[in-house]
């Protein structure tokens, strides 16, 4: 059953504690409102609160139908709901669209988390997204650091997300949805093969399943859980060398010492400290550091995505903002 999974995910992993405030966010759509009703039937047992989010990102003609959903469900259950409209076509652009929803999501979320007070954000994301976001970042290149992919409890942006969905398939959320006779909005533009993950899921991993394994979902969620394992164990090793270490500057005789590995995430950290996040920084962005550390002169500077610039000095490298 259902609710016993999500039950034991929470347990298992501590997404939630008893006497916390849940923020839920929900779009409307099967995911989210499964998450919502599951969440729903444990609060009592388990002992916490929920208080619903919702944004409109103003991209979609039928968002107004999706709005006037959530605000009917949540009266229906009794539950309070905070909601925002933005229109994000008029927000200027540095990154993609994908990302700049991210971004407008996260802030969305962080506002309403100061206002009620909320402990953690729960959000829908399931073991077909987590198949989904592996894949689409193998295809991109990516190291370790990406296949670690999407973690049941992680801190982003000083918010504390978590993930109760993440063991079960999009399958068993619709039959979860629909033998309750629970309504939900379907997104039309998730049938568009305009964006790489909805390429994916219409069209690869149906191919993989068909013609390779008919598990492939399970296979590729379960590398990410294990790189995460991997990677969180070599993050701890790189954070006690960053502790140590003047923020923004790397001595270039201790770093040659390290392990590529440890050295690859001092460059993502340093990253970090000095814009916010690495997002928009590939595998590609860090073989150019290493590139600059080993074979490239003093006074060669590196410029990246977002305005970063790294630049080798006679014993350092420094990471730092430049103006664009």
């Amino acid at each position: 059953m259902l609710t016993d999974i999500v039950r034991k995910s929470i347990k298992e992993s501590c997404l939630i504690n008893k006497g916390d405030n849940v923020l839920v966010g929900i779009s409307g759509g099967p995911d989210s409102v499964a998450l919502l009703f599951l969440l729903n039937s444990l609060r009592k047992e388990l002992g916490f609160t929920i208080h619903l989010a919702h944004l409109d990102h103003g991209l979609r003609s039928s968002s107004r139908k999706d709005y006037q959903f959530v605000k009917k469900l949540a009266a229906k259950l009794g539950l309070p709901l905070t909601t925002r409209k933005i229109n994000l076509k008029n927000i200027i652009h540095r990154g993609s669209l994908e990302e700049e929803a991210r971004n407008a999501r996260l802030k969305f979320f962080s506002d309403v988390v100061k206002k009620e007070k909320a402990d953690k954000v729960a959000l829908g994301h399931n073991q077909d997204d987590q198949a989904e976001t592996v894949l689409m970042r193998i295809l991109r290149g990516s190291g370790l650091y990406g296949l670690n992919s999407i973690l049941p409890k992680r801190r982003i942006d000083g918010l504390t997300v978590i993930r109760p969905l993440l063991s079960v398939s999009r399958v068993e959320i619709n039959n979860y949805l629909k033998k309750r006779n629970i309504k939900a909005c379907v997104d039309e533009s998730n049938f568009e093969d305009i964006y790489l993950r909805n390429r994916i899921r219409n069209d690869l991993l149906p191919y993989l399943e068909q013609r390779y394994n008919k598990n492939i979902k399970e296979v590729l969620s379960n590398l990410a859980l294990n790189t995460a394992y991997d990677y969180d164990y070599l993050r701890q090793s790189a954070q006690s060398v960053f502790k140590l270490s003047k923020k923004g500057r790397i001595s270039l005789n201790k770093i040659t010492k390290l392990h590529p590995a440890i050295m690859r995430l001092l460059f993502r950290m340093n990253i970090a400290w000095v814009k916010g996040d690495t997002r928009a920084i590939s595998s590609r962005h860090i073989a150019e550091i290493e590139d600059l550390v080993f074979n490239r002169p003093i006074g060669s500077i590196v410029d990246l995505p977002k305005c970063i610039s790294i630049d080798k000095q006679k014993n350092a490298l420094r990471f730092y903002l430049r103006k664009c």
